[in-house]
């Protein structure tokens, strides 16, 4: 698995479409390698448990929580992993150029980062930190859930209350996975009936 050393993998894509189950694949498969591996979750995420990154179908690893990418590579820098897990990096504090320049430079030391986090917020509109990290990513990997009304693949997380908030932690109490036609028509159904 030498050929990941220096690289950076994205796993992006709607809510409930697998980012987070890739995203510990991954780090069972470095860890069976034998590379020491360190996964961190953005402090704001209070989802499940605090010191672990959960996924939908709950399965979990620990993780180490940080505010900042600063406060993450402090930890890199005590701690020495080989590979670095960030999961949901759209909610990690801090400026996008301090972000990208701060993974830039774990990647120029040969730690491989692993991150996932979503491409788009419920309106449809791109988070900026994985828009900046798509084309800089050695491996990228689009994931899809599958729309909750007709089935097809999903492309956008749903907020299905009418909270305006960009940030609003939940899971599928909160959130639905839609394909673009059913989020157009559900957001046209909400114009009309305004």
């Amino acid at each position: 698995m030498h050929q990941y050393k220096g690289k950076l993998i994205v796993h992006t894509g709607s809510m409930f479409s697998g980012k987070t189950s890739s995203l510990e694949k991954d780090v069972k498969r470095f860890n069976i390698a034998k590379y020491k591996t360190i996964a961190f979750k953005p402090a704001i995420d209070s989802r499940f448990r605090r010191n672990e990154i959960v996924t939908h179908d709950l399965t979990s690893m620990n993780a180490i929580l940080v505010d900042d990418i600063n406060q993450l590579i402090e930890y890199c820098n005590e701690l020495k992993p080989d590979v670095i897990a960030i999961d949901e990096i759209q909610f990690l504090g801090g400026k996008v150029g301090d972000i990208i320049a701060g993974i830039n430079g774990l990647l120029e030391k040969d730690f491989t980062v692993i991150v996932a986090g979503l491409d788009m917020d419920f309106t449809g509109k791109p988070f900026e930190i994985v828009k900046e990290l798509m084309p800089i990513a050695d491996y990228l990997y689009k994931h899809h859930a599958v729309c909750v009304r007709c089935g097809n693949d999903g492309w956008v997380s749903h907020r299905k209350s009418e909270d305006q908030e960009r940030i609003k932690i939940g899971a599928s109490d909160e959130y639905e996975p839609l394909c673009r036609k059913c989020f157009l028509k559900v957001k046209e159904n909400m114009t009309s009936t305004e």
